[in-house]
């Protein structure tokens, strides 16, 4: 198999739909042993409260991000499986991985 883009999906509200959908295209990115970043927007940081979908993801080497201005916003402490960020640092970052928002 070829070498694998990265992948990075930013979750743009606390849209649960749109949360699994982002850990799901992820988890499968990883298990092609792409490298896999979920970015968790201001008000979609809520959803980082732990599941079942949240512990694959893990499991399969995604990165979970939280936005600093969100956990701030909702008086939020970051969680232990996740790495505080924000869009600058998300973009500077980016390199080859593919962009999606959700």
């Amino acid at each position: 198999m070829p070498d694998l883009r990265g992948l990075t999906v930013v979750v743009t509200t606390a849209d649960p739909d749109r949360w699994r959908a982002a850990l799901m295209l992820a988890s499968a990115e990883a298990a092609l042993r792409g490298r896999a970043r979920v970015y968790c927007h201001e008000a979609a940081v809520t959803l980082l409260a732990r599941s079942e979908l949240v512990d694959t993801a893990l499991e399969l080497g995604v990165i979970l991000i939280a936005c600093q201005t969100g956990l701030a916003a909702h008086d939020l402490p970051l969680p232990d499986f996740a790495e505080a960020g924000g869009l600058v640092s998300l973009l500077a970052e980016l390199g080859e991985d593919r962009l999606v928002t959700l």
